[in-house]
């Protein structure tokens, strides 16, 4: 009996694996369809420190391939270290209108809030995106973004893709961010059920305004958390891109994947506290070993080879970085997935930049 159940198990976890590796990459011969070129769009990009892209992935802000567009960058502090960096490229790409507005207005705990209201209460463009400054903006950004977007349609955002990966404990952070992560959010998109993902939000400012503006995204410990609800409260949907964008990342430490993957974590678990709960059956480490003890040894390497398989095949399709560390990373990732899911119960609050977040039952909220 325990067998069958363990197969059962085993069966259903194999089959929403492989259903959601075929979900995803049938979007990747995908055709945007024509878009309405003649909306302005005003690009909002948060800085704070200079990170080693930096330089690279804010410069393509001046080379998008869309006819009417700003951009405004948005700086906490008279000396934030990216300040510079952003004059010196507003210098060289004279022919973009940019500009940089420096100063915090706090009207939530979540800092990157407080940095962007200055650009979003400036902003003149019939549709606002907001791009983190650790994204490279492919020429055709804007028109993947409006390709989606419709009347139905509240939020039009993207998860990143890993790139540019150093060492081992780069490797490590591509395989959650992509064959994981990725995988898994545009999945949902294409069963009708797409969240966001603060990398890349763009919004109607009319409608933002209308449901509470950038304050209501402070209402969760991280703003695409809080997007989501208040654009299904709203009765529309969030759509992703057909196709995720390049974030660099690297050379890393374990320590810094960890850090990013747990603060991820709790604010999922804040977000979303039902579906939360399943997260240690995220990966192949339980079918693997469901399959060890029901049929032995030679069952969980067929289902590890399944699983990896598959998902090396599929970053393949997509055209996602594959590399010789790729498995390895991929298995201990799957590892850490439950290891990260009971460490988030230790304590609620994260810790963004230097800055320390509480969820919003317990912040600061009056500013």
């Amino acid at each position: 009996m325990m067998e069958a159940l363990l197969g059962v198990f085993v069966v259903a976890m194999a089959a929403m694996h492989l259903l959601s590796c075929l979900l995803v990459a049938r979007r990747k011969g995908r055709v945007d369809g024509a878009v309405d070129r003649t909306v302005f769009v005003t690009l909002l990009r948060p800085v704070c420190g200079v990170d080693r892209f930096d330089e690279t992935t804010l410069e393509t802000s001046f080379h998008l391939h869309w006819p009417r567009y700003e951009v405004i960058f948005c700086a906490g502090h008279e000396d934030d270290p990216a300040i510079p960096l952003v004059r010196a490229l507003i210098a060289r790409n004279p022919n973009i209108p940019a500009r940089l507005l420096i100063g915090e207005d706090r009207v939530s705990g979540n800092p990157k809030l407080n940095n962007l209201v200055k650009g979003w209460r400036a902003a003149a463009g019939d549709r606002v995106v907001m791009a983190d400054s650790n994204l490279l903006l492919p020429p055709d950004y804007i028109d993947r973004l409006m390709a989606v977007d419709a009347a139905d349609v509240g939020l039009v955002t993207s998860p990143p893709i890993g790139t540019m990966a150093e060492g081992f404990w780069g490797a490590l952070e591509i395989a959650f961010l992509n064959g994981n992560q990725a995988r898994l959010q545009l999945a949902a998109d294409e069963l009708g059920h797409g969240f966001a993902q603060g990398k890349t939000l763009m919004w109607a400012p009319a409608f933002l305004d209308a449901h509470g503006g950038l304050r209501a995204l402070g209402r969760n410990l991280a703003e695409d958390v809080a997007a989501t609800k208040l654009v299904r409260n709203a009765g529309r949907h969030v759509r992703l891109t057909h196709l995720p964008f390049a974030q660099p990342i690297g050379r890393r430490d374990l320590r810094t994947v960890w850090g990013r993957q747990l603060r991820w974590s709790k604010v999922r678990r804040d977000g979303f506290a039902a579906l939360f709960l399943a997260e240690p059956l995220n990966g192949a480490l339980f079918p693997v070993l469901a399959a060890t003890v029901a049929v032995g040894p030679w069952g969980g390497a067929v289902v590890a080879t399944l699983f990896y398989g598959s998902e090396l095949i599929f970053c393949r399709v997509m055209g996602w970085p594959v590399r010789p560390l790729s498995l390895l990373a991929m298995v201990l990732r799957d590892a850490m997935i439950p290891v990260l899911w009971l460490a988030t119960f230790r304590g609620r609050g994260i810790v963004w930049r230097g800055t320390t977040m509480a969820p919003p039952q317990t912040a600061d909220q009056t500013g």
